[in-house]
């Protein structure tokens, strides 16, 4: 039987949480999500998303403290922001990958069909 209070799992615990604390919400996998291909400006990450500027404005900002997203200000008239994942947000692949592949498993579960096929995504 498992003991859940060796230190193994309080340890094991705490990397949960610590993780769960940078990456919860229902917006952050997605932005990372966004970024993975390319370099977007605020204002496409606000169309693409469907998100309002003030949660997105917040949610960036949380991930550039926890150095997932590097944000860069351009000296354009009129000013562009640009927003780009870091090399330590790659750590965090597999994870995205597993929940987008968690996403389809559990639509056809709860479902019982598999989710349509998005014409715009690449084969």
């Amino acid at each position: 039987m498992l003991d859940v209070q060796s230190p193994v799992c309080k340890s094991h615990h705490r990397a949960m949480r610590d993780t769960l604390d940078v990456i919860s919400g229902k917006w952050k996998l997605l932005i990372l999500s966004a970024l993975k291909e390319r370099t977007v400006r605020f204002n496409e990450l606000t169309r693409e998303l469907e998100i309002s500027p003030r949660i997105l404005s917040r949610e960036l900002k949380d991930l550039e403290r926890n150095k997932l997203v590097k944000r860069t200000v351009r000296k354009t008239r009129p000013v562009t922001v640009e927003y780009e994942r870091t090399a330590h947000a790659a750590t965090l692949d597999p994870l995205i990958e597993a929940v987008y592949e968690w996403g389809y498993l559990h639509y056809e579960r709860v479902a019982g069909t598999k989710r349509p096929h998005d014409p715009t995504e690449a084969e």
